[in-house]
């Protein structure tokens, strides 16, 4: 962007107000930290804007010396979003390339959240992967079995130990050039892995607190760190960051990718892929062309849905 900036007129404030394109990289208690040509500034946002997200690039002017405001959001390439209070949608992140789901070989994988997690990124059209942490304890037959599945779906999985750094570099290198996020069940050790990657984490955050005149421990919800040999991870505290939010039961579907060269041949356009008559998936299922683990998983998530 040029260094003129760009000139916005916004109803809260009417006089003219030249705004910096910036990046949100930390909610800070009531504030957001937005980092502009490497210095970062608190912000608050116009009421009328939607929810700002870690990973969003907004257009935001000063209004004080050291605090600016957020005028808008620019468009987002892609969001993840979690359940919120009345029936509503929360944004997590913004412009992500790839959700990594992290699991491990303790404590035993979830694998219907694992199966929850690859339905939204299928359906936001965000690239997901796996990572199977702590390689140097014994994976079960069963652990690989279901590993497999994901893998003949070309889902890409990354093994690590970030207790031998078995798989670190390659990690590393998967993450260059784009933006990307952790997420997974407690115990799998996301935190160490986001450490291991970017061992100046902490430094960093205090960083920001200081920055923008906050104590230690106020940020919350997700923070973004630019990695040492490029691109951005948005760490996000916490066993789930997004859920099913609003997908619905075709949606859901769709989330699995194996059903698709099925689903065109069910007998009913809106089928259930459950007890319907007719249903192409259930019986690919029963056919051994769809693994009856991840069927059952989905008829397990349809139930979840509707509960």
């Amino acid at each position: 962007m040029s260094k003129q900036g760009r000139v916005i007129v916004s109803k809260e404030s009417p006089a003219p107000s030249l705004c910096e394109e910036g990046l949100v990289i930390a909610h800070l208690g009531q504030g957001i930290a937005v980092e502009h040509d490497d210095k970062i500034i608190l912000c608050q946002t116009l009421r009328k804007l939607e929810t700002v997200a870690v990973g969003d690039r907004v257009l935001w002017s000063l209004s004080a010396p050291d605090q600016g405001r957020i005028e808008s959001i620019l468009p987002r390439r892609s969001l993840l979003a979690r359940p919120a209070r009345n029936n509503k949608i929360r944004p997590v992140a913004a412009n992500i390339d790839t959700v990594f789901v992290v699991i491990a070989v303790e404590p035993y994988c979830d694998f219907l959240l694992i199966d929850q997690y690859l339905a939204v990124c299928e359906n936001s059209e965000i690239n997901v992967a796996l990572i199977l942490n702590k390689v140097d304890l014994d994976p079960s037959e069963t652990l690989e079995q279901e590993l497999a599945i994901y893998q003949n779906l070309d889902y890409q999985i990354h093994r690590v130990s970030t207790k031998t750094g078995t798989g670190l570099t390659e990690l590393k290198l998967a993450l260059q050039n784009q933006v990307s996020v952790f997420t997974g069940q407690s115990g799998v050790g996301k935190s160490s892995i986001t450490n291991a990657l970017i061992p100046d984490k902490n430094l960093r955050t205090n960083t920001v607190s200081e920055t923008t005149k906050h104590g230690r421990h106020t940020t919350t919800a997700a923070t973004l760190y630019h990695i040492d040999n490029g691109g951005d991870l948005i760490d996000s505290p916490g066993v789930a960051i997004f859920g099913l939010a609003d997908l619905n039961r075709q949606q859901l579907a769709q989330g699995y990718r194996e059903f698709q060269p099925f689903s065109d041949n069910c007998k009913f356009n809106d089928c259930s892929h459950d007890q319907d008559k007719g249903c192409a998936v259930r019986t690919a299922a029963e056919d051994g062309n769809i693994a009856m683990t991840r069927y059952e998983r989905f008829l397990k998530l349809t139930q979840k849905m509707s509960g």
